[in-house]
């Protein structure tokens, strides 16, 4: 005996994102962004007086200075 009455699983919709994404260097520019955001990183390091276990912090902050500089 089939089951007439058997559920079709629905399609998936996809939601366009509200906020804006953040932007990604072309790949031929990796290598001198990840230089000058480890120099800033470094710096803000420095500047804290070599405070150690904040080093995510450094970076994440440097990513974020640095990727706002961009045109």
């Amino acid at each position: 005996m089939s089951d007439s009455h058997t559920s079709t699983p629905k399609p998936k919709i996809l939601k366009v994102p509200t906020k804006p994404m953040t932007r990604v260097a072309p790949i031929s520019d990796a290598p001198g962004l990840e230089n000058k955001i480890r120099e800033r990183a470094y710096q803000l390091y420095e500047g804290r007086g070599r405070e150690p276990d904040k080093d995510q912090q450094d970076w994440v902050q440097a990513e974020r200075e640095i990727l706002n500089q961009r045109p």
